[in-house]
């Protein structure tokens, strides 16, 4: 077992393990690290505890110390200087006419590389803005091409249910999603309903997926035919997941129909079977082909390029 922290060096990032060795290091205070790329301030949000080294994917490494107040200065200063790098970036993209939306700049601690987060329909040449920027700047320069879901994480926002996004609040991966847990839990098959900020589906339909799919496993379909605790049979008009309740069509010996509330453990009744796509109506089956073609495109990003 190895003793680490938990090191965070953006809002909502990606969290890092690292060995605080003799250092009083607890969550909350700043600490200066080695990274691949190179030295950077970094906030503790995990304090010291134990984990199994050969469960990490890579070596951890030690802090190189406790961030002082000079170092709190700098990286201040580093801030103040990429909003005047993004200003520079923004008209030498201009003169360039390159096709690109820039997002952010980021200066490395120790100020030995530049980064620039841009967006883009397609692959974009480059090479000369690289070469423009490095004389004005006289650091390395690298400019990563990042999905919407990124951009949407650097940028912030306010989403459909009137909070800050996930993805910029507390969300440090994004995790998959995809448009069988918007079936799961019975949600419009619209994509302008159950999509993001960033024109993908929405990270929080991960949220509750797991206490979906446990309920709906419970419960049967609309439509299906189940026997009712006095022995008669019947035809589900509808169910409530949340509540386990299902309110069932029967007919009575006067054969009148009348309809019943019961609880899901009061029923007898096949397991759940999965609706037909060949049973949907062509509005359904355009906005299930909307949502398939956001899937692939999320796919297609991978995983978010801010932490590589």
């Amino acid at each position: 077992m190895t003793e680490v922290i938990g090191v965070r060096f953006r809002e909502s990032g990606k969290i890092y393990f690292f060995n605080p060795l003799n250092y009083e290091v607890e969550a909350g205070d700043n600490v200066i690290v080695e990274t691949a790329r190179g030295m950077e301030y970094g906030k503790v949000v995990y304090g010291r505890r134990e984990i199994d080294e050969k469960k990490m994917n890579s070596q951890i490494k030690p802090i190189i110390r406790k961030a002082t107040a000079a170092d709190d200065e700098r990286q201040q200063r580093n801030k103040d200087k990429c909003k005047d790098a993004f200003d520079i970036c923004l008209k030498k993209i201009a003169k360039h006419n390159l096709e690109m939306k820039l997002i952010e700049a980021e200066y490395t601690f120790d100020n030995n590389k530049l980064l620039f987060y841009f967006t883009a329909d397609g692959r974009v040449d480059f090479r000369e803005l690289v070469k423009d920027l490095a004389s004005v700047f006289r650091t390395r320069i690298e400019l990563r091409q990042i999905g919407v879901r990124d951009e949407t994480k650097i940028v912030g926002g306010i989403g459909i249910c009137g909070r800050e996004l996930c993805c910029h609040s507390y969300l440090s991966d994004f995790a998959p999603v995809s448009i069988k847990m918007a079936k799961e839990q019975s949600l419009s098959l619209n994509p302008t309903k159950i999509s993001g900020v960033c024109g993908r589906l929405m990270c929080c339909l991960n949220n509750e997926e797991a206490t979906y799919e446990y309920l709906n496993e419970r419960c049967p379909n609309v439509g299906d035919h189940v026997r009712v605790p006095s022995g008669l049979k019947g035809e589900v008009a509808s169910v409530n997941v949340l509540r386990q309740t299902v309110k069932v069509v029967v007919t009575n010996d006067a054969e009148e129909k009348e309809i019943e509330e019961y609880k899901v453990e009061e029923l007898n009744f096949r397991p759940k079977r999965h609706r037909d796509k060949n049973k949907m109506s062509a509005e359904e089956i355009k906005e299930m082909k909307e949502l398939e073609a956001l899937e692939r495109q999320e796919k297609s990003e991978g995983k978010s390029k801010l932490d590589d």
